[in-house]
């Protein structure tokens, strides 16, 4: 992989010119007291070096004569990484991560200004942590006050993400790769999920079984949090207390997904918990399924990224009128978004090194961008009526048979040449799949 990071470096390069960027990882965040959570890198600054450690700063400076890629790291400290773990160290890491020039973290402010005095424009994302954003705030400052004294440095800052959104959208064959064995052990766990759900257990229950094959896949743990959600928990969104028993006559929605590598499965299935849809609920799940598969046929080469959504759109709201949860003309019932009172969230978003991926949606002009070969999205159109559904102005009043079902099914694709694969075809979805 480390080619790889190497070409990744030299097309932010490429994009990068005659300026200077510079990147911050993730900052180690604190669960309680003195306890930390398990290390995330920092997406971009991951793409970039591979490096898995916090407490550093890349820099890309393909103007300077000798130092294209330099890093910044925390140098090795024996009595620290007694307690906390290995460090890579200055030394090792330029070898490992084929930096030009390594130096400590503590010498940021020394070495910085050299790789930016001779830049058109700096490349920065102001993040969380605000020592580094007052550091590279005051150089700039300091080098945009003597440009007229040199006649060089950066007169502008340029938000570094949205580079890093155009270069993340396409997927490489060993990104793929990474996503395929993360999909691979998510659907393995969903799976097994839908064969052991049983009326009388809990939802952390059916959680803690996924959640194991996770790890002992040797997958890095939930992409997300889980969500395990019964009966009427399928229509909170992003339910994840996961703790009520289930019960004959619920739906299950189970939304989960592993990291492998930083690299990120997601997938949602709906079925009953004792094995038979009612009618309400097959024929909204029939629905809701028909809605996903005219969206997946929507994704393709050159094809806008709104069309997906459209279809499913579309498909959902002509069968809730017909089904008389909604009253009026599709078309109109579209833009007035009458459809959001059973279907309020996107029908999809991309995926990658992030659960929501990298990928600017929409041009300047407010058009659409196209799918590319490549990327990578999720498919995952729902209905939920909520227990406590009031219809808006105009809209009639539901029968109690249709309240608490939640239906959420969730594919991961990704744009071919002449379509779209699914990658995540080995969870089954048909609906007499869904039975037993």
């Amino acid at each position: 992989m480390t080619s790889s990071y190497a070409h990744r470096r030299q097309r932010a390069m490429d994009l990068i010119g005659g300026g200077t960027a510079v990147f911050a990882s993730a900052p180690p965040a604190v669960m309680h007291n003195d306890v930390d959570y398990p290390f995330r890198q920092d997406s971009n600054f991951y793409y970039l070096t591979g490096f898995n450690e916090p407490g550093a700063v890349a820099v890309l400076a393909p103007h300077h004569d000798e130092h294209r890629f330099v890093l910044f790291v925390r140098p090795k400290d024996p009595e620290k990484e007694t307690w906390s773990g290995y460090r890579v160290g200055v030394e090792l890491a330029k070898e490992r991560f084929g930096a030009d020039q390594v130096y400590p973290i503590g010498e940021l402010d020394e070495h910085l200004p050299k790789y930016l005095e001779k830049a058109d424009r700096l490349y920065y994302h102001f993040g969380h942590d605000q020592a580094l954003n007052n550091t590279v705030m005051r150089h700039w400052q300091r080098l945009l006050a003597t440009y007229y004294k040199r006649g060089t440095g950066p007169v502008a800052i340029e938000d570094a993400t949205l580079m890093m959104q155009t270069l993340r959208r396409v997927k490489s064959a060993e990104e793929l790769d990474l996503l395929r064995r993360a999909i691979a052990i998510a659907a393995k766990a969903h799976n097994h999920a839908r064969d052991i759900t049983r009326p009388g257990r809990f939802e952390y229950e059916i959680q803690a079984e996924m959640e194991h094959i996770f790890r002992l896949e040797g997958a890095m743990g939930p992409a997300y949090t889980s969500i395990v959600a019964s009966g009427a928990n399928a229509c909170i969104l992003h339910y994840v207390e996961n703790n009520c028993q289930m019960q004959e006559g619920d739906l299950l929605l189970i939304d989960a997904g592993c990291a492998y590598d930083y690299y990120n499965a997601d997938i949602t299935r709906t079925f009953p918990v004792g094995g038979r849809f009612s009618d309400e609920q097959r024929i909204l799940y029939e629905l809701v399924l028909e809605a996903q598969l005219r969206a997946i046929a929507a994704v393709k080469p050159g094809a806008p990224f709104n069309e997906f959504h459209d279809a499913a759109t579309r498909t959902i709201t002509e069968g809730l009128v017909e089904l008389g949860l909604l009253t009026g003309s599709v078309d109109t019932l579209i833009e007035e978004k009458k459809h959001k009172a059973f279907f309020m969230h996107g029908t999809g978003h991309f995926l990658g090194l992030d659960v929501h991926d990298a990928g600017i949606l929409r041009n300047a002009d407010k058009t659409w961008k196209p799918f590319e070969v490549g990327n990578v999205v999720t498919v995952e159109p729902g209905i939920y009526i909520s227990p406590t559904y009031e219809p808006v102005e105009g809209q009639p009043q539901i029968d109690d048979r249709w309240r608490g079902i939640g239906i959420r099914i969730e594919d991961d694709v990704l744009v071919t040449e002449t379509g779209c694969e699914v990658l995540t075809a080995a969870v089954p979805k048909a609906l007499e799949d869904m039975e037993r």
